[in-house]
């Protein structure tokens, strides 16, 4: 049987309030930490931490103590650990000892979750180093394997990884990037020596999107179900990479499914036999050798069916949206103002576009539910709003500072 490699996503984003046309010029607070709203950013930090981090990491301590060989790995946005320091302490402390035992890996990543990439690599350089550094003084491990945002992929993001010392990187299965390739072996980035990971994704989202949907002819999926479906690659694969939101189990698969119990029962299943393993992805950089060369000339993503960045970028709103605001990039640090700096790139994290997505179907649905806004225009709107007031802050500052400097 492959060695399994589980790899979890632990992001929550700040969100924008209903800041109208009226709030411009007058309100320079875009987002709703601490109102009495459900929808609030604490509202929703503590709600996810109770239904998911908090119970899901007691179970996971309590198989890693029973199983020796169980192991898996995390990756982290900043902005989600700066809400559980101030909205979930009682969370955070339970990921930290879960990172504790040194069987659980932290991946890295951006720090705002943004789609800077795409617009500026020196901001992508310095969120990802922003991100090492709070994983280092929260967790006190060093990422050694990347994961970009929504699993975004590409040839350059790879290269772009191993320039900042990462050794493997992660990205999505697609089926017409593979061709008849599997994505059960580690592979190698093309024209690179940095290893990469290709998510599973049928596997992956039969527990991430199909546990509790009772029309799936698998329903209900049992530990003793799934863990046969992976004794089956056996032969033609070495490694299982099952990557999944964390918020899986007990947010968007409520516990009355029975994901929980599920989880609890899978690393037994899986352990029975002596050749079945569970590695961390840098365990399985350095167990296994790469296959082949993979070449992804343009990036990918995990989400939605066509797998690219149309979730974010697929509409004028989304487009328009992150070129006005990147566009201010030069202003934003002529400024200097660390408050300014930081608001900028919380808006920049991908949700704020992501709300603004207008696909129908299957993937609207998706959208929706994790929307805080009424529709899609609500939430371009909420944006353009702040986004106008920030420009003005920018000008006042810059006048400010030339009236300081004369």
């Amino acid at each position: 049987m492959p060695s399994i490699c589980f790899y979890f996503q632990v992001h929550q984003p700040y969100r924008i309030k209903n800041y109208t046309f009226f709030n411009i010029g007058k309100d320079s607070s875009y987002f709703d930490d601490y109102s009495e709203s459900h929808l609030s950013n604490s509202a929703i930090m503590k709600k996810v931490a109770q239904k998911c981090y908090i119970p899901t990491n007691r179970l996971l301590l309590k198989l890693l103590k029973k199983y020796p060989d169980f192991r898996f790995s995390f990756s982290f946005s900043g902005i989600a650990i700066e809400q559980m320091e101030k909205f979930a302490p009682e969370a955070l402390k339970s990921f930290q000892d879960l990172i504790d035992t040194k069987r659980v890996e932290v991946l890295g990543e951006t720090y705002y979750h943004s789609l800077a990439f795409l617009y500026s690599k020196e901001e992508f350089y310095k969120q990802v180093e922003m991100n090492k550094e709070k994983i280092k003084d929260v967790f006190g491990v060093k990422p050694r394997v990347f994961r970009c945002t929504e699993l975004a992929y590409s040839n350059e993001i790879a290269k772009e990884a191993e320039k900042m010392g990462f050794e493997a990187i992660l990205g999505e299965g697609v089926d017409h990037v593979l061709g008849w390739k599997s994505p059960n072996f580690l592979y190698r980035a093309k024209n690179a020596k940095i290893k990469l990971f290709l998510k599973n994704y049928r596997l992956s989202d039969d527990v991430a999107f199909r546990f509790s949907e009772k029309s799936w002819k698998e329903h209900p999926l049992t530990a003793d179900k799934f863990s046969k479906w992976i004794s089956q690659i056996n032969g033609n694969g070495e490694i299982v990479n099952l990557f999944m939101d964390y918020e899986t189990f007990g947010e968007h698969q409520w516990e009355e499914t029975g994901i929980f119990n599920f989880l609890e029962s899978f690393p037994g299943e899986v352990l029975k036999h002596n050749d079945n393993n569970f590695l961390t992805l840098s365990e399985a950089t350095s167990r296994y050798w790469p296959k082949d060369e993979i070449d992804v000339p343009y990036i990918t993503s995990w989400a939605d069916t066509e797998r690219d960045l149309s979730a974010w970028l697929g509409n004028q709103m989304q487009q328009d949206a992150l070129k006005k605001l990147y566009e201010l990039e030069k202003d934003v640090f002529e400024v200097g103002d660390e408050e300014v700096i930081d608001c900028w790139r919380k808006l920049q994290t991908s949700d704020q576009v992501y709300y603004m997505c207008t696909k129908g179907m299957g993937d609207g649905t998706v959208h929706d539910y994790f929307s805080p806004y009424g529709s899609p225009y609500d939430a371009f709107i909420c944006f353009i709003n702040a986004l106008s007031d920030f420009k003005l802050r920018i000008e006042e500052k810059k006048k400010n500072k030339k009236i300081a400097n004369l």
